[in-house]
């Protein structure tokens, strides 16, 4: 039984492995290998980092996906070879060989992929635009373009969906260049939400409706990844998500001191999410 489906909201983590959480967040005596199942059991999303950093395995998916219960949700970002090291340019094989590492694998639990730009990648409407044309828009597209993947993926790619469905892409940006309205127009002419980021005022924050979703990451109020969110900050948290009035996804990337997870709680039951 899907205990989340009356809600538009997803609030979770960046991550949860996380060693300081252990005893903290994680019960003093939980095996490692149990506290994704334990955490998906007390918030209704998780947004996937390792991704970020390498391309996972089908296998490792699909582990996940039977560790969580009906409903849960993954949002998964996308690797930072296509947009730290070749930054959204001929990129078309590394985002057939993302697709094919397994994401699909998340079946109904595939919630939007995240593209995170670096703070040195300014402003290029052709580079976005011809960036934003590649991105499938559904599972079944996904499949399309994970077929180009190259050599690396020979005999660890995965091919197949066991479901047809939309797909959502969500892009945070790190560079004032983009504080700009030709911008959003670009994402909303390709349904991608811009990502309201919170970074204790390091980087720009949008708060702008690009697509039929929203995406906040809250890295940290005063702090990066840092400091945690008080009553006030959290209350107007929630009162700003709930003005958007559609789905909105919510990740608290605050980890360094353990106040991503209890952060994370305290916006979901202001939310209305048991």
């Amino acid at each position: 039984m899907d205990r989340w489906a009356d809600t538009p909201y997803r609030v979770g983590i960046s991550g949860w492995r996380y060693p300081p959480w252990r005893k903290v967040f994680y019960p003093e005596g939980l095996p490692q290998r149990a506290e994704l199942e334990y955490a998906s059991r007390r918030l209704n999303s998780i947004e996937l980092n390792g991704s970020f950093y390498s391309l996972q395995r089908p296998t490792s998916y699909q582990r996940w996906y039977d560790e969580t219960p009906p409903g849960f949700v993954f949002s998964v970002k996308g690797p930072r070879f296509v947009t730290h090291l070749k930054k959204l340019a001929d990129v078309e094989a590394p985002l057939a060989n993302f697709f094919a590492s397994g994401v699909l694998a998340l079946a109904d639990k595939l919630g939007p992929v995240l593209w995170q730009l670096p703070p040195t990648l300014a402003y290029d409407r052709d580079r976005l635009a011809a960036f934003f044309e590649l991105l499938p828009r559904t599972t079944k597209g996904a499949i399309t373009l994970a077929k180009g993947h190259d050599e690396r993926m020979e005999g660890r790619s995965l091919l197949t969906s066991p479901v047809d469905q939309p797909l959502r892409h969500a892009l945070e940006i790190r560079h004032p260049s983009y504080e700009n309205e030709e911008f959003l127009e670009l994402l909303s002419e390709h349904d991608i939400a811009v990502v309201c980021a919170d970074s204790a005022g390091k980087w720009p924050m949008l708060d702008s409706t690009t697509a039929d979703f929203g995406y906040v990451r809250l890295h940290g109020a005063e702090e990066l990844y840092v400091s945690g969110y008080d009553d006030k900050a959290l209350d107007a948290w929630a009162a700003k998500i709930q003005a958007w009035q559609r789905d909105v996804y919510v990740y608290f990337d605050n980890d360094v001191k353990v106040r991503a997870p209890f952060d994370a709680e305290a916006l979901a039951g202001r939310l209305g999410i048991g």
